[in-house]
């Protein structure tokens, strides 16, 4: 007996090196990509490690969970940090930047996610890239959340570490990952004696045994059912447009927000303000009567394929995610969540304007 995921050809070099390209393509980079077999926390980590170490100061971003983890990771690695955090309803600024940088010259290093998927903000990046060229610092980019839902253009915001994952907007699995690595962040790496070597979080072994051999032999069997779907996947994107795909997801985002605002209930956008809202996710805030985990349980009730979550954590008592990203970029989740929301609310004795919030997201898709 066969299955259409069984008896497949092994994957090739070439295949594997293919694949490889479109992501380039896709991130607009001439950098080299490694495209690593696990799911975007694997080059995450594996890139702050390869080149932080002692001697490095870094400036670390937090406008969200994420954002947390780089910073514990690059203090483990024994480098200098500084954390620049901002309110996780909104978003961090250039001039922010530009100010800690100017505070403290001896930066050599900033670490940056573009969308928290998990707070539903998003950081100006092309801004933030230009002080952080001008500066001459190492520029480390979470691009996981962000790729396909809006522009992630590695070269022209001069980042020199961005990893993606394909599980949300891009629609795939995410049981693989990439990261575009610069000439300079290469050269960090291979400077830095704490860098993994011989280590599944190693970008070096990668480079040295699948790079510099002109991507001819691979280190090993690759993870192929995810590297067909990360092609795939990839191969829509390509069909459909960035920008389609792109518009779609921003679509789901302007209605999410504007049907939620009209509901009522007590709902308010957690990100206050619209330019600052990613267009992955879309976060909302519950009444301080309302626990937020227990209003989207109550929603899931009734329709658990719907793409709801609450916060993590903390947040988890005020903070409803409408996670609209891949397949669920479409005006029929967001008008689902919206209706199974209102009830949830009324439910609780909330008043509510089930068809406002429709006629208000209806209006918004553009």
């Amino acid at each position: 007996m066969t299955h259409p995921f069984l008896d497949l050809p092994p994957l090739s070099a070439a295949h594997f090196a293919s694949v490889e390209d479109r992501v380039a393509r896709l991130l607009g980079t001439g950098h080299d990509v490694v495209i690593m077999q696990g799911e975007a926390l694997l080059p995450l980590e594996g890139a702050i490690r390869g080149t932080a170490g002692p001697g490095t100061t870094a400036l670390n971003v937090i406008t969200g969970p994420y954002g947390q983890t780089f910073g514990n990771w690059l203090r483990d690695c024994g480098a200098k940090v500084i954390d620049l955090a901002v309110p996780f309803h909104t978003a961090v600024s250039a001039g922010q930047i530009r100010e800690a940088l100017a505070e403290h010259p001896e930066i050599d290093f900033v670490s940056l996610v573009h969308a928290e998927a998990a707070t539903g903000n998003t950081n100006p990046v092309a801004e933030i890239g230009e002080v952080v060229r001008e500066h001459g610092a190492l520029f480390y980019l979470d691009a996981v959340a962000s790729v396909g839902a809006e522009p992630v253009l590695v070269d022209a915001w001069g980042v020199d570490l961005c990893v993606i994952g394909a599980q949300k907007a891009m629609g795939g699995p995410a049981g693989v990952s990439a990261v575009s690595v610069s000439e300079r962040a290469w050269a960090r790496m291979a400077a830095n004696p704490g860098a993994p070597r011989r280590s599944y979080l190693s970008l070096l072994d990668w480079k040295e045994r699948w790079l510099d051999g002109g991507r001819k032999v691979l280190p090993h069997a690759p993870a192929q059912l995810e590297m067909l779907a990360l092609e795939a996947c990839v191969e829509r994107i390509e069909t459909q447009g960035p920008a389609a795909v792109m518009g779609r997801h921003r679509a789901a985002a302007a209605a999410t927000r504007a049907g939620a605002v009209a509901l009522g209930g007590g709902l308010e956008p957690y990100v206050h303000a619209a330019r600052e809202a990613a267009p992955v996710a879309t976060t909302l805030r519950t009444p301080a009567s309302v626990v937020a985990s227990e209003l989207v349980a109550r929603a899931l009730a009734a329709d658990p394929a719907l793409p709801l979550a609450a916060g993590g954590g903390a947040l988890a008592k005020e903070m409803i995610r409408v996670n609209h990203y891949g397949a669920d970029a479409t005006a029929g989740a967001v008008q689902g969540c919206l209706a199974a929301l209102g009830a949830a609310l009324a439910e609780k004795g909330l008043t509510v304007d089930l068809e406002g919030a429709r006629r208000a997201a209806q209006d918004a898709w553009r």
